[in-house]
């Protein structure tokens, strides 16, 4: 069953934009979007597909823009995918960290287009991100700039990053499951009842990482790019990242000689890099300063060198990375 055909207003679909990420299930097949007798959903990138999959369970079939394995910020639309894209009852993206998919999606004629940054407030984070601890009570004034829905429009240049922090996650969920079960009222009650075991599954998680990160040495961690500001301001930790939010942005002599400095005032023992870029930099930094390396996932796409299968995983295994570089007992 295709459902393209049911329409939601322009202000239905704002209040209820929203994003995703995870392993793909059995729903993701070959199969032709517009062709596979269940509702059609085209995910931006991997935590897009995560919350479709979930939330939809049975019911949708979901297709990935961002193969795995791709860095999803590289991302060029090809003409098929802008075909699937038309085929498709609904579009699930997170604007402004892909412009291709952004261009594509504001340009087709699907009749739900589901942004994940209208269902939580974005913030700017810079080079270093985490602003440790004097920000991380300040989510009751991030909504400051709502409107009538409840929801931040003010993302202009924001950090889009927002799965990294469970909490943040867990809002764009509940706005997807809303979404969900206005284009498709026919299974409203099954993606509310998905919907709220994940927002359960995602608050557990939180509560790990509160735990497991309560008593620490440092607060400091080094990235090799600035994803992580949302999870740093969550639980009181302070990034510092080689480049910025671009991963590709190469970081300059100041910038180096600076973390070397922070690395020896703050204790910090190790430099993070990531699966889907090169490890050349951080490899680098960790080599001149006496540091080690290790992973820490942005989750943007699960590959055979994941430290898991699906997000779940992977952030239990970013818990159990940071732990140990921020010598947490």
């Amino acid at each position: 069953m295709n459902v393209r055909r049911r329409h939601i207003s322009a202000v239905a679909l704002t209040a209820v934009a929203a994003l995703g990420f995870g392993t793909l299930t059995a729903c993701s097949s070959d199969a032709a979007a517009g062709d596979t007798g269940k509702f059609d959903v085209v995910a931006s990138f991997y935590p897009m597909a995560f919350l479709a999959e979930r939330i939809g369970g049975e019911h949708v079939h979901v297709t990935s823009l961002t193969q795995p394995g791709q860095e999803p910020h590289d991302l060029e639309i090809s003409a098929r995918q802008t075909a699937q894209l038309e085929e498709s009852d609904a579009a699930l993206y997170l604007k402004g960290l892909q412009p291709s998919v952004d261009e594509a999606i504001g340009q087709s004629p699907i009749a739900t287009k589901i942004d994940a940054a209208e269902l939580t407030a974005l913030e700017e984070h810079g080079t270093e991100a985490g602003h440790g601890e004097e920000h991380g009570d300040e989510h009751g004034d991030e909504h400051a700039h709502e409107d009538e829905h409840g929801h931040d429009h003010d993302h202009e240049g924001g950090d889009p990053h927002i799965w990294l922090d469970p909490v943040k996650y867990a809002e764009v969920a509940e706005g997807v499951g809303k979404a969900f079960q206005k284009a498709d009222p026919d299974h409203a009650a099954d993606y509310r009842k998905n919907t709220a075991t994940l927002v359960k599954d995602l608050k557990a998680l939180d509560g790990k990482f509160r735990t497991g990160l309560a008593n620490r040495d440092t607060d400091v961690f080094v990235t090799t790019h600035a994803a992580f500001g949302y999870l740093a301001e969550r639980y009181g930790l302070t990034e510092e990242a080689i480049s910025g939010l671009d991963p590709d942005t190469e970081p300059s002599g100041a910038r180096v000689k600076e973390l070397q400095q922070i690395a020896e005032e703050d204790g910090v023992t190790t430099v993070f890099y990531e699966t889907l870029v090169s490890d050349k930099t951080a490899k680098t930094l960790a080599g001149d300063t006496g540091l080690r390396t290790d992973v820490l996932d942005p989750v943007e796409g699960i590959t055979d060198h994941s430290r898991g299968e699906d997000y779940f995983q992977v952030m239990e295994a970013n818990l159990t990375a940071l732990r140990t570089a921020l010598g947490a007992r």
